[in-house]
């Protein structure tokens, strides 16, 4: 495969699609020609995302994924021109891939330490870590999204069999497996929420949602219903407990992200860490705002909708058993990071640029944008009134079965 890439862009132009991409597909056809030298090098498929470029290749008789991230931070804030222009950003990237605190060989070293642990998840194979590109191994099998749509009475079975693969993170003391510096906070649900929505700039960056993405009428009702719940989830967010601690969550815990290679059945393998410094109710709420996340985009029919969320009721409610003002404490730190999760995701793909390729998830959540914003507005009015917080979940649970149907 041949790639060009322009040696000197014009220092005055924002990174544009062809600078990024074509940058990250060199980088990555070369890392793996020197990792792997003789073996024929071929990019066969690119994979959309919002974070890192990763590009699906064959290197002689092995399929491998690369990933790039660029300067440790989303393509979205890199094409919007958070780096400065190309030039700039090109030049500090080049600095950025050499440091050891990257993105890149964080995501290794969590890799490596997990699939270490002799009680730990199973995690993707790393293959090869060089000059900023991480390789690691397909894994087969449908994902969590696709196997709770096909068997929807197992939701809470399935969701309580991957947490417990967690437990050797979420237990005290389990901190001391990452090094220093070794946590990914870049993608912790308050680290990337104070990021977005910090200040004047979060401000004008809530304005701009949707410039690319949305019709003009909808566009307004997104913007004026994301205003609102920013300013909610700010108030809500001191309510939380101190993030450090000496638990770990996974951090970055989805459905796409676990896949069973042996079938639903099966152990789950676990794809792209996010290993953190916090509460486990982080990889709650972030699974449980994915799982609803998803039911919006494929809209499986009220019936299914309504068997999942009754399965992540089950779930979420069965890990704690203290009292009644414990549970609700519980139940309301997870639902306040779930709001701030789809804050953050929803926002990410309303800001993105048009010519940003998008995968399914996030084409269908844009054109959904409203009534999940609706969903947002209404549970965080809901949740600073606590007016009756033990009816609080439920509602909320109720009103994510309105948003995806």
């Amino acid at each position: 495969m041949t790639i060009s890439v322009s040696a000197a862009p014009a220092r005055d132009h924002l990174p544009g699609i062809g600078d990024v991409f074509g940058y990250a597909a060199t980088q990555i056809h070369t890392a793996a020609a020197e990792l792997w030298p003789g073996a024929p090098v071929v990019l066969e498929r690119h994979v959309p995302g919002i974070t890192a470029y990763v590009h699906q290749g064959r290197v002689g008789d092995r399929v491998l994924y690369g990933k790039v991230s660029v300067l440790g931070v989303s393509l979205v804030s890199v094409l919007l021109g958070a780096c400065g222009d190309w030039s700039s950003a090109r030049l500090a990237q080049e600095a950025y891939v050499m440091r050891p605190d990257g993105l890149v060989p964080r995501e290794a070293a969590q890799l490596t330490a997990l699939a270490d642990l002799d009680d730990g998840p199973q995690v993707s194979r790393v293959a090869g870590v060089h000059r900023g590109v991480l390789f690691t191994e397909p894994v087969p099998g449908p994902c969590l999204g696709d196997v709770l749509l096909l068997e929807p009475g197992r939701t809470a079975e399935l969701l309580s069999d991957l947490y417990a693969e967690l437990r050797p993170l979420h237990r005290p003391g389990a901190a001391r497996h990452l090094g220093v510096g070794g946590a990914i906070a870049e993608r912790g649900i308050g680290g990337t929420f104070l990021r977005k929505f910090n200040g004047i700039s979060g401000t004008a960056y809530v304005d701009r949602l949707g410039e690319e993405r949305c019709a003009p009428g909808t566009r307004e009702d997104v913007v004026r219903l994301m205003r609102t719940s920013v300013r909610r989830l700010r108030r809500l967010r001191a309510t939380l407990p101190a993030a450090e601690g000496t638990t770990l969550a996974y951090g970055d815990l989805k459905p796409e992200h676990v896949k069973y290679p042996e079938g639903p059945g099966g152990r789950p393998v676990l794809l792209d860490p996010g290993l953190v410094r916090m509460s486990p109710a982080v990889d709650v709420a972030k699974l449980v705002s994915r799982v609803a996340l998803s039911l919006v985009a494929h809209r499986p029919g009220e019936a299914a909708v309504r068997q999942i969320l009754e399965g992540v009721d089950e779930f979420a409610t069965g890990l704690v058993r203290l009292s009644s003002r414990d549970r609700r404490m519980w139940l309301g730190n997870v639902l306040t990071l779930w709001l701030t999760d789809t804050v953050n995701i929803l926002s990410s793909y309303l800001s993105a640029p048009a010519a940003l390729p998008l995968a399914d998830l996030g084409l269908e959540l844009v054109e959904r944008a409203v009534p999940v914003c609706s969903f947002i507005d209404t549970v965080s009015a809901d949740t600073v009134s606590r007016s009756d917080a033990d009816g609080v979940w439920d509602r909320a649970l109720e009103r994510a079965v309105e948003m995806a149907c």
